[in-house]
């Protein structure tokens, strides 16, 4: 008999459903919320509020699309954690009610998990990694990479010790001036840009781990210093600031990344999150690849960003092991260590 998993994400501010038969996508519906562009960022209160708006319908639409009843449904998954406390709270609470309803279980996932683990959701054209891999896991709130040793073991061996690399890429795109969100932007404009115009620091971390802080004060000191010699520094220069501090922040990444490779001697490399979809890093990844014969793989675009497939999936997994979650199960803002 086929498996039906329900899989809920409300992280942020996209609310998702997915419905997966095994571990082959059957619906993946996402509402995004486009109020937060005018304040350049998530705001919070208002983020849980759409979940609230949106949550039922986004549902309804999953199963319509995936053209099965709730009744058939196994179980339900959804994302406990890391993420916006307010946000999380939306799509728990609405999981725990569906699943006492329906009387079948209850499945937490951990959202950075689950991102990895969308590697394995169906796809004709390629095969899922192989045990054990390394992962690269970058978002707005997340840079770690970790040992992937089997579906339910990871482990970290480097992380930011400040703040995210997408956060980066987020902050650089707002002191351009550029609407929010701001990494995907970055990767437009330096596609037309010199990525050697301006030098800035790799930052410097321990180990694996990365630092992104101090590069993000050494950007805004440039353009600051510059704006003074020149009111048009950003107007004139925008596609080469966006290609400098793009290749800044790939480097620093890749770095630490082929430094993990050597020092575990693995060479099966995926990446995931949001930043997973900057065509920079992938075409690095590509090139390294080449030159340290690296079996790699790479997202498709709709699991970079945050969605219910990979929630969908990662229960699918804990299903088989009913591995279940109890009703007073509380969402967490951070990571679990």
């Amino acid at each position: 008999m086929a498996i039906y998993i329900l899989g809920i994400e409300s992280s942020c501010d996209d609310t998702s459903a997915a419905i997966i038969k095994e571990n082959e996508i059957l619906a993946n519906i996402i509402a995004n919320q486009d109020i937060h562009n005018k304040y350049g960022g998530v705001v919070p209160e208002l983020a849980s509020r759409a979940h609230q708006q949106n949550i039922i319908p986004v549902i309804d639409a999953a199963l319509k699309s995936a053209n099965i009843d709730k009744k058939q449904l196994h179980a339900i998954a959804f994302t406990r954690g890391p993420g916006l406390l307010g946000s999380l709270l939306v799509g728990a609470s609405f999981a725990k009610a569906f699943a006492l309803g329906l009387n079948i279980p209850l499945i937490e996932v951990d959202h950075l998990q689950a991102h990895i683990l969308s590697h394995f959701i169906h796809d004709k054209k390629k095969q899922p990694p192989s045990f054990p891999f390394l992962c690269l896991t970058v978002s707005g709130g997340h840079s770690q990479i970790e040992i992937i040793r089997d579906y339910f073991t990871f482990e970290k061996i480097g992380e930011t010790i400040d703040d995210a690399a997408g956060e980066t890429f987020d902050k650089a795109a707002k002191i351009l001036g550029l609407p929010y969100p701001g990494g995907p932007l970055i990767d437009k404009y330096a596609k037309e840009g010199n990525p050697k115009a301006f030098k800035f620091p790799i930052p410097k971390a321990s180990a694996c781990n990365f630092s992104f802080s101090g590069l993000k004060t050494s950007f805004l000191y440039l353009i600051r210093d510059r704006l003074k010699e020149n009111d048009k520094f950003i107007e004139e220069n925008t596609a080469d600031l966006c290609a400098s501090i793009q290749k800044t922040i790939i480097d620093t990444l890749m770095e630490k990344l082929i430094k993990a490779s050597i020092d575990t001697g693995i060479k099966t490399i995926a990446i995931a999150g949001g930043v997973s979809a900057n065509s920079e890093l992938r075409n690095r990844l590509k090139e390294e690849s080449i030159k340290r014969q690296w079996q790699i793989h790479i997202p498709e675009f709709q699991f970079c960003t945050d969605n219910a497939a990979m929630i969908a999936m990662a229960g699918y997994f804990k299903y088989l092991k009913s591995d279940f979650a109890k009703q007073n199960a509380v969402p967490y803002a951070r990571q679990k260590k």
